[in-house]
């Protein structure tokens, strides 16, 4: 009897060694991962934590709905600080050890085009909501990268809109821009403002700055002795505001007139933005139900009206839903391929207006042009001026 105990409690004892190696929980594969990069630091840190409350609002909106399939989301972010170096760290950290397949980001052109080989090469879906350069989802050879989209218009698109707008709306004939030489950005804005605007009859005077520059007194005084009606800058909030400031400082009270990168003007900068326009993707103050309800849940999340990149951020995420839905895939991982027709295809109605995608996987949409004026509370805000459509 002593025997058989003790061969049975040997048993047990093997049984309780091998239980733990074969309980071990099951890997998690009822989330479909978006990983996100984007500037949540550094100078242009309103544009990249507006695109994330954006995005948030909708993977929350989506998931208490039942996800998607009935999978969750799972968002996943990152950092990059507005450095192309450090968005391609993100990419490697998210793709690598999150395993992520769709990647939202990243915020500006410089640092998106910085991972758009690598989204290619591992098949990852990336879709940048504010690139604007046209290089994006193209390659050196002018080909479409099938792996890369976004959500917003195109420079020249937005330096056209300027300059028609100058042009038609402002009844400019003479105009001056000052802008950054070193930003792809800037100098994309200026090479289209300029041809529409000479095009329309216009006359043009340049004067360039480089990249980190504070004191613009000296490029200024030229375009001060050239008379302007409008002034055009195209530029990012931070800088704009500098040099508006220095432009008012000098008697210089024509409209100024700029593109998406002034979005945060509203709230680093004052009254010498006054009399300033820009084009934009949406207008906050759209009568559009879906505009409407965006930035009613916006605002009773975060507290404060939802800037363009919001909106784009928060389209993006619903187009990415849309597509794996339309895709079929039961497995995004695996089925990538899939979402990725999907999405090539994919048309519909969201915040930032009716979008359907070109040959180069940019969005064929309406442009906005917001006037800077301030609201009843004297602190600044914009407001819908006009449409200019493709």
């Amino acid at each position: 009897m002593k025997k058989s105990f003790k061969i049975l409690g040997a048993l047990v004892l093997a049984s309780l060694m091998v239980l733990p190696l074969s309980a071990k929980p099951k890997k998690n594969t009822d989330t479909i991962k978006i990983g996100s990069i984007g500037p949540l630091s550094g100078a242009v840190a309103v544009y990249g934590t507006e695109a994330k409350n954006g995005a948030l609002l909708a993977v929350e909106e989506i998931n208490a709905a039942g996800g998607i399939n009935g999978k969750q989301i799972e968002f996943i972010t990152e950092d990059d600080e507005g450095d192309p170096a450090k968005t391609v760290s993100a990419f490697k950290k998210l793709t690598v050890q999150q395993k992520c397949k769709i990647i939202l980001g990243s915020l500006t052109s410089g640092c998106t085009k910085a991972i758009t080989d690598q989204s290619q090469a591992t098949k990852v879906i990336q879709m940048a909501p504010a690139a604007t350069a046209e290089n994006i989802t193209i390659d050196a050879n002018g080909n479409t990268i099938p792996y890369v989209f976004r959500a917003c218009f195109i420079d020249p698109f937005q330096g056209t809109v300027g300059a028609k707008f100058s042009a038609q709306t402002l009844g400019a004939k003479n105009a001056a821009i000052l802008y950054d030489v070193g930003n792809d950005y800037s100098v994309g804005l200026t090479d289209n403002f300029v041809e529409t605007f000479t095009a329309a009859g216009g006359k043009v005077t340049k004067e360039s700055y480089a990249t980190g520059e504070k004191d613009f007194n000296a490029q200024i005084t030229k375009i001060k002795n050239s008379n302007p009606d409008v002034v055009y800058l195209p530029d990012y909030y931070a800088t704009v505001a500098l040099i508006a400031k220095q432009l008012r400082a000098q008697g210089i009270t024509c409209p100024i007139v700029g593109a998406d990168g002034w979005d945060g003007l509203t709230d680093n900068a004052g009254d010498e933005v006054l009399n300033g326009f820009y084009s934009n993707h949406y207008a906050a103050d759209s009568t559009s139900p879906a505009v409407a309800k965006f930035v009613t849940n916006f605002e009773k999340k975060y507290g404060r009206a939802p800037t363009s990149f919001a909106a784009l951020a928060y389209d993006s995420i619903y187009m990415l839903k849309d597509a794996i839905v339309k895709s079929g895939a039961t497995n995004v991982t695996k089925e990538i391929a899939k979402v990725r027709d999907a999405l090539e295809a994919n048309e519909g109605d969201y915040v930032t207006g009716h979008l359907t995608f070109d040959a180069k996987h940019n969005p064929i949409k309406s442009a906005v042009m917001l006037e800077l004026v301030k609201g009843a509370d004297g602190k600044l805000t914009t407001t819908y001026k006009t449409t200019v459509n493709p």
